[in-house]
């Protein structure tokens, strides 16, 4: 009886072992676990399409880790080691970082689901932060230059918000015309007039918010966010202004991490989008472009980074050791 009971239970085991195994291994090839790492604006929003994603039959049982800091520092982390299955970066070439070191697909972009958007997950342009009332009469960004003006803008070494807003400010000089000399000295003149340069466009408003200078260079989407959670701030709509454009990518780890995946195409997606224009970024998915149309202001001129002639031509031309606007930065003491 007992070798009967005993061959029984050995069967039952038997037969139930296959099964086990079977959980096993698909726990083990389907991870729970997304890590996110981005700059320092997109916390918030996040937050906010995690939430979302974690309600869809896709997001159930997912868990996030999250890492959101100066965009270039973000990335160098990554290549030395962090943790990352989806990043989402101020501008391509903190991206490239990440496609130099094997860990980002040279072909990123062309993924079925964000191919029609190449892979920039959310617009912006850049704002002129002012306080209430407009007290010193910013207009413009040649205004950016005159006495008295104290500017608040991040480290253009860690942020590629600063990038962007310092190009944004040359670029604006040319398009009213400016020789590439007159804009080289207006840039010289701008960064003069600088007086702080936090790591990050988030630490650049905080600062800002704590009483630090009276103009901020920021993005318009931290400005608004901002803006309506009842800061006391105001915005100044230049009339010429800079596309930014945001890459948003799945790392190698993230391709084989099938939560990653379904996350990641959950941004570019029209619920995802909708998502990214409740937290102010203008959104990349073309049957959102009326709404951002209607939403958001529309410069008299607004530039490109292709119509520039893309970021291999701009950053030897500006950002280089001998670029102009290193050299605007370390004539001014913000050395590189």
């Amino acid at each position: 009886m007992k070798k009967a009971n005993l061959k029984r239970i050995a069967g039952i085991a038997v037969a139930l072992l296959p099964i086990a195994l079977l959980a096993t291994n698909s726990d083990a090839a389907t991870p729970q676990t997304v890590n996110v790492v981005g700059y320092s604006i997109v916390s918030k929003a996040y937050t906010a399409l995690e939430t979302a994603f974690s309600h869809t039959a896709a997001g159930q049982g997912v868990t996030f880790t999250n890492s959101f800091g100066a965009s270039t520092t973000q990335a160098e982390d990554v290549v030395a080691g962090q943790p990352a299955d989806v990043v989402n970066f101020s501008l391509n070439p903190d991206l490239a970082l990440l496609i130099n070191a094997g860990l980002v697909s040279r072909t990123w972009a062309s993924a079925k689901a964000v191919k029609a958007q190449k892979g920039i997950v959310t617009d912006s342009v850049v704002a002129i932060v002012v306080k209430p009332g407009n007290p010193l009469g910013i207009h413009s960004w040649n205004d950016l230059t005159n006495s008295g003006v104290k500017i608040v803008t991040p480290d253009p070494i860690s942020s590629g918000s600063a990038r962007w807003n310092l190009l944004a400010a040359y670029e604006s000089q040319i398009d009213q015309g400016s020789t590439a000399a007159q804009a080289n000295t207006y840039i010289n003149a701008l960064i003069k007039n600088v007086v702080s340069e936090p790591s990050s466009g988030s630490k650049a408003l905080s600062a800002f918010i704590a009483g630090t200078g009276n103009v901020l260079l920021a993005y318009e989407s931290d400005a608004l966010n901002a803006f309506v959670t009842g800061q006391k701030l105001q915005i100044v709509q230049p009339a010429q202004n800079l596309l930014i454009q945001n890459p948003a990518a799945l790392t190698t780890t993230g391709t084989s991490n099938p939560a990653a995946v379904a996350f990641y195409d959950f941004l570019f997606s029209k619920a995802g989008q909708e998502i990214w224009l409740q937290q102010h970024f203008r959104p990349t998915l073309a049957s959102l472009a009326a709404v951002s149309k209607t939403t958001f202001y529309t410069p008299v001129k607004l530039n490109t980074v292709t119509a520039l002639g893309g970021w291999a031509k701009i950053t030897p031309k500006f950002f280089a050791p001998t670029g102009i606007i290193t050299q605007a930065e370390n004539a001014n003491g913000y050395t590189s």
